[in-house]
Parts: structure tokens; sequence; C-alpha cells
């Protein structure tokens, strides 16, 4: 268990710190947090590589476990949205869509990266990472703000706001959240590309550890 210490205190500190900073807008689309999310795939794609993928899930189990804590104490935390209007820094609903969907893309993340672990040494990483990132994307963004998933799930959190057609910077008008969906993709797509860098040059210091 201790092998795989470094892993979950990294993956607990990226939901914390991801789970902080969703919280504070850059322009109109995106919150700082849709910048260090997607690192939590190069996290599980190292401990894969590393120790198996045994291993990369109980990292994601512990992050998944993290990111509940979170979530639980966001509930409690009251922000001002408006003048004499306070709510839950966290919904319920968002919560839910948060877990969700960081459990299945990141089973789904190991599950491609143990099958393409034999290939070319970029492979597995950046496809797992591109799967697990845009089912991450889909869920979560689906989950909290969509009507269809707010009637099936009895939720009615912001669904005027985030379910109005609004302009997007990819020159169409869209739903608002499929639009943040899609922007919110876009980073984490360049962010798995950089990643490629620093998996690199990790993964070939813990490789020789292990050997």
């Amino acid at each position: 268990m201790s092998r795989l210490l470094p892993g979950v205190i990294a993956m607990a500190a990226i939901v914390v710190l991801s789970n902080i900073l969703v919280q504070f807008f850059v322009g109109d689309w995106l919150t700082w947090g849709a910048f260090t999310y997607p690192f939590a795939f190069l996290v599980t794609d190292l401990m894969n590589r590393a120790y198996g993928a045994n291993a990369a899930r109980r990292v994601v189990l512990a992050g998944f476990i993290v990111g509940i804590i979170c979530s639980l104490i966001g509930t409690q935390v009251m922000v001002e949205l408006a003048p004499d209007f306070s709510a839950p820094a966290v919904t319920l609903r968002i919560a839910l869509g948060s877990a969700t969907a960081f459990l299945i893309a990141q089973l789904i993340d190991v599950a491609v990266f143990d099958r393409l672990r034999d290939g070319r040494w970029w492979r597995a990483p950046l496809v797992s990472t591109l799967v697990g990132s845009t089912i991450d994307t889909a869920l979560f963004f689906f989950i909290a703000f969509s009507t269809t998933a707010g009637s099936i799930l009895g939720f009615d959190h912001n669904s005027d706001f985030f379910n109005e057609v609004v302009s997007t910077p990819f020159g169409t008008d869209l739903t608002r959240w499929i639009g943040t969906a899609g922007v919110d993709w876009c980073v984490k797509i360049g962010i798995a590309l950089i990643a490629l860098v620093p998996f690199r040059i990790i993964a070939t210091k813990m490789m020789a550890r292990v050997v």
C-alpha cells in the first residue's frame, strides 16, 4: 500500500484543489477547476503504468471518496449569488454528476490504458485520457445541468440558465450547458496532449524504481 501512497496523495490533492477552483470563473465558459482536474487522468495512468490496473483502481477509489467528502462539505457552504440570495456552493445534483462522472470515466480510463499498455508509450495514456475525458465531460454536464436528466432524477437546479440557447465560442448557437461542455472538453484534450511530456518523464523514473 505504501507504494500507492504518492498516487493517492496526488489524486486527493487534485480532487480537493479542483473542487475549490471550480467556484472561480475564467471568462464566461470555464472555471479554474477545468485546468487542474484533467491531471487526475495523468495520476491514474502513471499508477497504471507502474503498478498495474488494480493499483490504479485503488487510487481512483481514493479520489472518489475524497470527492464525495468535498461535495458533502460544499453542500453545507452557502455562497452569495446575488443580493439577499444565497445558495449552497455545491448542489446535490452537481455532486451527483461530479461523483458519477469521475468514477465511471476514471475506471474506463484504467481499462482502456490496460488494453493498450503494450503498444507505443504514448498510445495508452493518450487514448485512455481522450476516452475518459470525453465520457467525464458528457456525463457531468448532462447529469448536472440538462433538463432531461433533471426530469429523470427529479432535480431542477438552474435549468433555465443552463438550458437557454446562447452564442458560443464555436461560432454557433447552442444550449449553454452544451457549449460549456464543449469548451471544457477542448481544455481537457489540450491538457491531455501537454501531459504526455510529464507522463513520459515520470513514468520512466517510476518504472526504473519498480524494476
